[in-house]
């Protein structure tokens, strides 16, 4: 577990609470731009990145910071650095569906050393440490002991920012829907990321996304008991985008040859 992490975790899970607050605001959005055609930044994702950021740095100006919005500085890998999506689900917060968290984690030495996912609309905060477990709200979580995909609940991404990967994305979600028993879309990765670490999902997968959607929930998973690999296997980026699987572990295999199938 990371020293910086631990000594630091209480701070850092106050200022993201308060940070949340702007997101809960129902008046809060007052302007919206569009970055594409289906990507759209508000004043409060300006705003709350903004805010953590400059709080990041005052605790540790060591550590560099990745985040959503704005220009994206050259980052060292080797060096520690913070991966924050200030709004995850801004399409979500735009139409009041109340289903948009703030998504905060701390890499070192190439991985994910600690992870931190609030949904300001019901106070859930999800927190992980490496070697040190997942949490909400300080209670331990652990994934779903589900052994087949009958007994499965499942979410799909729809890829809304890769409108050419939606056939594969639909066919997918398709073969998934006709092996479990339903298929949920809620528009934030990374409270679907900590659905599956606290039992709630028993797998989830998105054919496009960025380390700032899945890097906190990535190791909240794997500290509650369940894997996230890209959706062929492989180990995901934290630097670059990927597709993303995630799942309570047991299904693991076989949603990677449903996918490919």
């Amino acid at each position: 577990m990371s020293q910086r992490a631990s000594v630091l975790e209480a701070q850092i899970v106050q200022m993201v609470r308060k940070a949340g607050a702007l997101l809960a605001d129902p008046n809060a959005v007052r302007t919206v731009a569009a970055k594409s055609q289906t990507d759209y930044v508000t004043n409060v994702d300006t705003a709350v990145q903004n805010l953590l950021r400059d709080q990041l740095y005052a605790l540790d100006p060591e550590v560099q910071f990745l985040g959503e919005e704005g220009s994206k500085d050259a980052i060292d890998p080797k060096r520690p650095f913070w991966i924050l999506d200030p709004v995850d689900g801004t399409t979500n917060l735009i139409h009041r569906f109340r289903h948009s968290a703030i998504s905060l984690a701390l890499a070192e030495d190439g991985e994910v050393t600690f992870g931190l996912v609030y949904q300001p609309y019901t106070g859930e905060c999800f927190t992980a440490r490496r070697g040190a477990g997942a949490f909400c709200n300080g209670q331990p979580i652990s994934v779903s002991k589900a052994g087949t995909l009958g007994d499965s609940l499942l979410s799909a991404g729809t890829v809304p920012g890769r409108r050419e990967l939606a056939d594969a994305a639909f066919r997918q979600m398709r073969t998934l829907y006709n092996r479990c028993q339903d298929v949920r879309r809620t528009g934030c990765a990374s409270l679907d990321l900590c659905w599956v670490a606290c039992g709630r999902l028993e797998g989830y997968v998105e054919l496009a996304l960025q380390p700032w959607d899945y890097a906190a929930g990535l190791l909240l998973v794997e500290e509650a008991g369940g894997r996230v690999t890209a959706p062929d296997g492989s180990r995901l980026s934290l630097t670059q985008g990927s597709g993303v699987l995630a799942s309570n572990g047991i299904l693991h295999s076989e949603l990677i040859t449903l996918l490919h199938q």
